[in-house]
């Protein structure tokens, strides 16, 4: 009989519209692939842009918030591992998966750290340090307290790993650090990789659902592409995104060649079709789906520190890395125009994904971490003291207070 993976997803993974949804499918399949079923379960509507899972043999579930049918749900299903997407669903069926299968090992997966992205974004609006707001957040003790209640944190950036074990000593035993896992075939310069005598002007492509990308589209719009396009008068941007808002639709202008075009099905023929990609992201956490897609279609990029952190470790970029506005622009129009900077950035993008996103080395170290856990349960939670106070405490206060909304509602 197969080991059995749960997941609790927050959304259905849509990898055509965001990262998430890819990084979700690629866990899905690492699991699979070291032969456990796997049921994947959510309390979120189907959308129309969501990937179905039951065609690669996932069996889905809907499940609902504060309710003991979750209870009699997974004492059935009895898994053997727990894959909580995201802090906020290890808030809300942590404690029950606890409660009624106290031998799963519970995992959680945090996408990106929300406290960090969230403390950005609050600094570049307020004008004000980082440290201001860093660790003082709601979101961030909630978050860091998901993390230690768990077995283990999944953690896709390098950043992020030194952030919450140097700056917060959090053990390294509780997390594994696990990116984007990429096929050794998509780590390859493909056949219709566009040379760059056949490519096109700029694009920016981004779920506009996610607060950083919709920022790029406003800085993009009133800072960026004016400096680029006084120098380049004719090359236009193109911007691509799933739920395209309206106020992103209203930056769309023709005489300008600001060019806002919404969701694109296939988003390797859009980047592999234009010359560079810009991403000058002024806030966000994780790794850049969007920077991902845009080595593997061969095409350069142009970013700021926050969209390129985390992806490139001791290598140099697949093209530019710069903060400032003015020299974000010219460094821009320099890799645009340079036929030889151009192919060495297009080059490069190849290596960064072969070095550092190739799946097997990295399923080798999950692997291993999820064998030495499974084997010593008992042990590893109980060094993690801090762990078995947040239990604790959660269990009496979410549990009675999800008690009490269910007790309501029927």
């Amino acid at each position: 009989m197969h080991p059995c993976l749960l997941v609790i997803g927050f959304v259905y993974p849509e990898p055509t519209s965001s990262a998430a949804g890819t990084r979700m499918l690629q866990l899905i399949t690492a699991f699979q692939e070291q032969g456990y079923s796997v049921t994947f379960a959510t309390t979120c509507k189907k959308s129309d842009k969501a990937f179905d899972l039951e065609s690669i043999a996932v069996k889905v579930e809907a499940i609902e918030l504060n309710a003991s049918s979750f209870d009699e749900f997974i004492k059935t299903i009895n898994p053997t591992i727990v894959v909580f997407d995201r802090f906020m669903t290890e808030e809300q069926f942590g404690w029950r998966v606890a409660e009624h299968c106290p031998d799963a090992l519970r995992i959680l997966d945090t996408e990106d750290l929300h406290f960090l992205r969230q403390a950005r974004q609050k600094a570049l609006t307020t004008n004000q340090p980082l440290d201001s707001f860093l660790f003082k957040t709601d979101t961030a003790k909630r978050e860091l307290a998901s993390l230690y209640r768990s077995d283990l944190s999944l953690i896709i950036s390098e950043a992020e790993y030194t952030l919450l074990t140097q700056q917060l000593k959090i053990e390294p035993s509780l997390l594994c650090y696990l990116p984007f896992m990429l096929e050794a075939k998509d780590c390859q310069p493909q056949e219709s990789c566009k040379p760059y005598n056949q490519r096109l002007d700029f694009v920016s492509i981004g779920n506009f659902l996610h607060p950083p990308n919709l920022d790029v589209v406003r800085y993009l719009k009133k800072t960026i592409w004016p400096k680029i396009r006084t120098v380049l008068p004719e090359t236009k941007l193109h911007i691509y995104g799933a739920y395209n808002a309206v106020n992103s639709k209203e930056m769309h202008n023709e005489k300008e060649g600001f060019l806002v075009h919404g969701f694109v099905e296939n988003a390797f023929e859009t980047l592999n079709s234009a010359r560079v990609l810009l991403a000058p992201l002024r806030f966000g956490a994780g790794l850049k789906g969007k920077l991902i897609l845009a080595m593997q279609a061969g095409t350069p990029s142009a970013m700021s520190s926050v969209a390129a952190e985390g992806m490139f470790g001791d290598l140099d970029p697949n093209g530019i890395v710069e903060d400032s506005s003015d020299e974000f622009a010219a460094q821009a129009v320099a890799l645009y125009t340079s036929a030889s900077k151009w192919e060495a950035s297009h080059s490069q993008g190849f290596s960064v994904l072969k070095t550092r996103f190739e799946k097997h080395q990295h399923l080798l170290v999950l692997a291993e971490r999820i064998k030495s856990l499974l084997g010593h349960l008992e042990a590893h939670r109980a060094k993690n003291v801090i762990g078995q106070l947040l239990s604790h405490h959660q269990l009496q206060s979410t549990k009675y207070m999800a008690r009490w909304i269910e007790a309501k509602n029927s």
